[in-house]
């Protein structure tokens, strides 16, 4: 259902739903927890549901912190391309997250950006992981349009972009939310050459990958 938290009528379910989330992230040791916004309604349109999912979604992620709080950790909301990915998904833009963030006021709450679905739908991705830093908490990454590994062919340059993180001091992972062109050893062949061109020893300082 790619989840339940803006989702209309489904508040218990989602209550439910983030107490086994908590029990899983406590026994793996995972400090966040993806909060996923979910689908406007099959049938529904968009503009005519957006404000009652906005007042669901706030109303979920205010409980949500309290209770990520008592076990302290965080809870990540992450915009979802509408373009490609799923045109139903109600969470859009960094822009959108960051106003449902401010309007929840909980310090434990974060941005989740994979910058996949923000260059789809917005692109000027210097300027946005500059803007919304402050509100970052995790990053993805994928190249465009393909989704598969930073060096396949593509719209975005990710050894600028790494360095454009390091010199705005993000010390988090980078999760590797691509599908690989082939298995997955392969697939992480391009990070090796990464530390290779930084100098860095295989598995050295750099956390550029998870």
């Amino acid at each position: 259902e790619m989840g339940l938290a803006a989702v209309p009528g489904r508040q218990a379910a989602f209550r439910q739903g983030l107490a086994a989330a908590v029990q899983y992230a406590k026994a793996v040791g995972c400090p966040s927890i993806h909060l996923m916004a979910g689908r406007v309604p099959l049938g529904a349109d968009r503009a005519a549901v957006a404000g009652e999912m906005e007042t669901t979604f706030i109303e979920n992620l205010r409980y949500a912190a309290d209770l990520l709080a008592q076990e302290d950790m965080t809870g990540l909301v992450e915009p979802i391309n509408n373009r490609i990915t799923d045109p139903r998904y109600f969470l859009n833009t960094p822009h959108q997250a960051a106003a449902m963030l401010e309007k929840v006021g909980r310090p434990n709450l974060k941005l989740q950006l994979d910058l996949f679905h923000c260059q789809i739908m917005d692109g000027n991705l210097s300027c946005n992981l500059e803007t919304y830093f402050p509100l970052i908490g995790h990053i993805q990454i994928a190249q465009v349009p393909g989704r598969h590994e930073p060096n396949s062919p593509g719209e975005l340059n990710f050894p600028y972009i790494f360095e454009l993180l390091e010199s705005l001091g993000y010390t988090g992972y980078v999760g590797c939310e691509y599908t690989p062109k082939g298995d997955t050893l392969e697939g992480l062949g391009w990070l090796r050459s990464y530390w290779e061109s930084r100098r860095l020893q295989h598995g050295g300082t750099s956390k550029a990958a998870e």
